[in-house]
């Protein structure tokens, strides 16, 4: 189902529009050790099959452009990113507003095989993390090992963020992202505003 509203008066809304970001972003410090940003209104389909069948996996390549990747690693081609969840369940995610035609050409390239998509960009956001301290500042939020040697670029994990959740994947040598859930957003935007005090801390516009 296409989510888009067809009326285009209909406003949508970030799971942090109400954190203002725009007048964080205008007060931030030019020289912070971590800066902040929401990539809002993403889509974000959640995508279910076996690596076994070959229907999905190559269905999944061709509607995609890339390979569905393994434990705890992540792909990225064209503005979409593929992150493994689970040994049977990945999480998509690519520009706001095409995400129900993306959608359509996954179930079309995989045809009677074998698999599930779920929409679920209304119930997540994503924030990115980036900076010298950034990996410094992450350790005080989650009792995953995330140094390079143990994280390098494109591994991504499930894992405790404070007293909640988190997929984290690193982006960068200096960076990460985290996927949240809607509920719990303003408790680790919150979190990671506190988290970064001592370094002090920037927030990109979107």
């Amino acid at each position: 189902m296409n989510q888009i509203p067809a009326d285009a008066s209909v406003r949508a809304e970030s799971p942090l529009y109400h954190a203002d970001l725009k007048t964080v972003a205008e007060q931030g410090t030019q020289d912070a050790g971590i800066v902040l940003q929401e990539l809002a209104l993403l889509d974000h389909l959640v995508l279910r099959g076996s690596v076994d069948n070959a229907a999905f996996t190559t269905g999944v390549e061709s509607a995609l452009g890339m390979v569905l990747p393994a434990n705890l690693q992540s792909a990225e081609h064209e503005g979409r990113v593929i992150r493994w969840i689970s040994p049977d369940e990945w999480l998509v995610t690519t520009a706001g507003g095409m995400g129900f035609e993306l959608e359509q050409q996954l179930r079309e390239a995989m045809g009677e095989t074998h698999f599930a998509i779920v929409n679920v960009s209304g119930g997540q956001t994503v924030i990115t993390v980036e900076g010298a301290d950034a990996e410094e500042m992450l350790k005080k939020c989650t009792p995953y090992d995330i140094h390079i040697s143990h994280m390098p670029v494109g591994k991504v994990v499930t894992s405790l963020f404070g007293k909640s959740q988190a997929v984290i994947r690193r982006t960068g040598e200096q960076g990460f992202e985290l996927v949240i859930r809607r509920s719990f957003a303003d408790y680790c935007w919150l979190w990671l505003q506190d988290a970064s005090g001592e370094f002090g801390f920037s927030v990109k516009e979107s």
